[in-house]
């Protein structure tokens, strides 16, 4: 069944008010859905949640070494330049991955209680933000380590992250919708979010692009959306309004649709998984 989506500004909006309330009706069971997913990715771990400091960090010493060693990127504490974009990747790519199979693997629980179909996509983004305030940990200490300016542009973080996590919380619902439908979905993404890391400015800077060709990465909303973290923990900065308007823009446009997409087509997922 081909995924489209049609209707008034006037439904989007409905859409969109429908959402926040199941949310918040469904809050508890997202939480528990959250923790749940959390428990079941450190089960029998010996370190458990410490993983959630751990890969990013230990990410960040290979890429560090390569760039910053190897390939000889010259930017002052590559390390924090590199991790302070890198943990919002890594919390979006996490979601995605999860969120992609979440209406598939619950399918036997679809079909035996008429649960909210929008809680597993929601509840994929709500444990991966936790994954990622954790992993902010050591950041700040790798910031301490290294003696990198603690800039007081850090309370503004919590702005990008807002937008991120709609932004989000969008593609999760669009991806777990066509997944249901088209199973090679899931094995798509994995391709996509490897091509899309490499198209971000995460272990470069944009500036490092020829500037004829800067207009093409410039398509990239996720320029947009993570463009905050790094400017406010590296550079101590903040983006100016057009760039934090156009975050939000591609936001609430990635939600948009990603929800309209997902609620047309959610009362057949029964049928299907």
């Amino acid at each position: 069944m081909p995924l489209a989506v049609s209707g008034t500004t006037d439904e989007d909006c409905l859409s969109m008010i429908e959402l926040v309330r199941d949310t918040y009706r469904y809050r508890e069971l997202i939480w528990a859905l959250a923790l749940k997913e959390l428990k079941i990715r450190y089960k029998r771990s010996v370190l458990g949640f410490m993983w959630a400091l751990l890969n990013p960090a230990l990410l960040m010493v290979v890429l560090t070494l390569v760039f910053s060693t190897v390939m000889r990127l010259a930017l002052p504490h590559y390390a924090i330049f590199l991790l302070s974009v890198l943990l919002p990747w890594t919390f979006f790519s996490q979601s995605l991955s999860y969120a992609v199979e979440a209406i598939v693997a619950n399918g036997d629980l679809i079909k035996k209680i008429a649960v909210p179909k929008m809680v597993f996509p929601v509840a994929a983004v709500v444990s991966n933000i936790i994954n990622l305030l954790l992993s902010l940990i050591p950041l700040a200490l790798l910031v301490l380590l290294l003696r990198h300016p603690f800039y007081w542009t850090w309370v503004y973080l919590p702005v990008p992250l807002l937008a991120l996590a709609i932004f989000t919380l969008g593609m999760t619902f669009f991806f777990a919708a066509a997944n249901v439908y088209y199973r090679d979905v899931a094995h798509i993404l994995q391709i996509l979010l490897t091509a899309w890391f490499y198209l971000t400015p995460i272990i470069y800077p944009l500036e490092l692009i020829p500037a004829r060709y800067q207009w093409i990465f410039k398509l990239n909303p996720m320029i947009y959306v993570i463009n905050g973290f790094r400017l406010a923990v590296y550079y101590g900065m903040l983006p100016k309004a057009p760039s934090i308007v156009a975050s939000f823009v591609c936001a609430f446009l990635s939600l948009f649709l990603g929800f309209a997409i997902f609620r047309k087509y959610q009362d057949n997922f029964v049928f299907y998984v």
